[in-house]
């Protein structure tokens, strides 16, 4: 193609954007970057439903979304709450067809009629925000905006379960892309690990290198292309000589590290969500799942895949079932014998510790096997994540985080899950459609079937003691 017309081909798109962009900002009559108010928020995006062109919608859309980003909160808060009572169904439109519904016998047509007015509005609103330059961005921080005020207004909840819609379709997995994370990786990205690492903290450079460098490590994320620089999740694994118990060895400065080609062990040790606005939004399950995939295609000899689990609920479950004087696991012998746990150093004594390591795993089992939520699902939200992937639930590791954070939320206490790839679809369809609970036969003999005590029993003719009281 010749030059010249090469040349005015680009002038030509270039003044159509020009005139796009001055057309958009006439219609709005604002400045992209100044905060707008609620009842402005609210009249630029009726604005923009009422535009029928594509090419001006992703140069007004624009506007509503910086002007949102500027607004102060209450106004941020005013606008969601028309989104939720000013943005939904055209009634009207609604009414007319279940009406004809009705009169046609619920047609294919009349219902397809039926399903298009039921969509709230603001479905669309959302999607023509989307068009912007950054707005699939603009839109996950708004509904962490959502998420944050959902407790004050329950109206809210109408917006969430739009944006949850939404964002199902934009990211899902044909969407994700794969990516490993390591030392070489931009520091942009890899200020973000430090910041998004959710379940051991990662305090200094020197600390996320030991994570990424070593040639027995990797850290793997999903991406998406409206995110180029932010990953959505992340996953650290260890490449170990077998199953590991606690995590101060993985996580060791000093350590030795080992040949990847010497491993027979990969193992999950941290799994971190970056996006609040994004919460509800499955990823862990994918990414867990190609990991195995890509370790197995680069190192065959790697046979078992595991993880190295926290227990964030446990602590809390168990103060419960401690101050519960009619708890069906605990005798007064065993509550009192669990008083010890109100000194934060009682694992420092060995005597102590060791006395009351089986006490606290027999609840652990009954904690993972028997208490449920409200939908009948394991309390423990890290357990429904694995256990609904298909994982095994294989070891109970006592004392296996002695971390202020492992102690205050789990009093140390770490799980396995083992991803069986044998096993796994049987294991995620017995979860799923039975709510049945893989666990390996040593963690279902720790489940106590009476009371726990503390007091001193015959076993093979010799005294032993479950757990000790704390000290006078």
């Amino acid at each position: 193609m010749p030059q010249a017309t090469v040349d005015r081909a680009s002038e030509f798109l270039g003044g159509l954007f020009t005139s796009l962009t001055e057309r958009g900002r006439s219609l709005f009559k604002s400045n992209n970057n100044q905060p707008k108010t609620k009842e402005e928020l609210i009249a630029l995006g009726e604005t923009l439903l009422s535009r029928r062109g594509e090419a001006t919608g992703v140069v007004l859309a624009r506007t509503p979304l910086s002007g949102y980003d500027d607004a102060d909160e209450q106004d941020q808060i005013g606008f969601l709450d028309a989104l939720a009572e000013q943005f939904g169904p055209d009634l009207a439109e609604l009414t007319a067809a279940v009406e004809a519904f009705h009169v046609s016998g619920a047609s294919p047509d009349a219902a397809g009629r039926l399903l298009e007015a039921a969509e709230p509005r603001r479905q669309e609103l959302i999607r023509r925000l989307n068009l912007a330059p950054g707005g699939t961005a603009s839109l996950v921080r708004m509904r962490e905006g959502v998420l944050r005020h959902l407790g004050d207004h329950p109206q809210l909840k109408h917006v969430d379960d739009d944006f949850v819609h939404l964002f199902t379709s934009w990211f899902n997995r044909g969407f994700l892309v794969l990516q490993r994370i390591d030392w070489n990786t931009p520091a942009n990205i890899l200020e973000k690990i430090i910041r998004y690492e959710q379940v051991h903290a990662i305090h200094n450079w020197d600390d996320l290198r030991a994570r990424l460098a070593p040639a027995d490590r990797r850290c793997y994320g999903f991406f998406h292309p409206q995110l180029v620089d932010e990953p959505l999740i992340f996953v650290e694994v260890a490449l170990t000589l077998d199953r590991p118990n606690a995590i101060a060895p993985l996580l060791d400065l000093d350590r030795e590290p080992i040949s990847p080609k010497d491993a027979t062990t990969a193992v999950f040790y941290s799994i971190s969500n970056t996006q609040k606005g994004l919460a509800g939004i499955s990823f862990g399950n994918f990414l867990i799942k190609q990991v195995v995939e890509e370790i197995k295609r680069e190192l065959p000899n790697v046979q078992s895949f595991v993880t190295l689990s926290p227990v964030p609920g446990f602590a809390k479950w168990l103060a419960r079932e401690r101050a519960n004087a009619d708890s069906v696991l605990l005798d007064a012998s065993a509550r009192s014998a669990l008083e010890v746990l109100d000194t934060p150093t009682w694992f420092e004594d060995q005597e102590i510790a060791d006395h009351i390591k089986p006490l606290l795993l027999a609840l652990a089992a009954a904690y993972f096997l028997q208490a449920k939520n409200p939908r009948g699902l394991p309390l423990d939200p890290v357990a429904r994540f694995h256990l609904g992937n298909g994982a095994r639930l294989e070891a109970l590791n006592f004392l296996g985080d002695r971390s202020p954070n492992g102690m205050r939320q789990s009093h140390g206490l770490m799980v396995n899950y083992l991803y069986a790839l044998g096993e796994i679809e049987a294991n995620h369809e017995a979860f799923a459609e039975r709510g049945q609970i893989a666990a390996a036969s040593a963690v279902r003999k720790q489940l106590p079937s009476k009371p726990l005590t503390s007091e001193p029993r015959k076993t093979n003719g010799k005294t032993a003691t479950l757990a000790i009281a704390p000290p006078a």
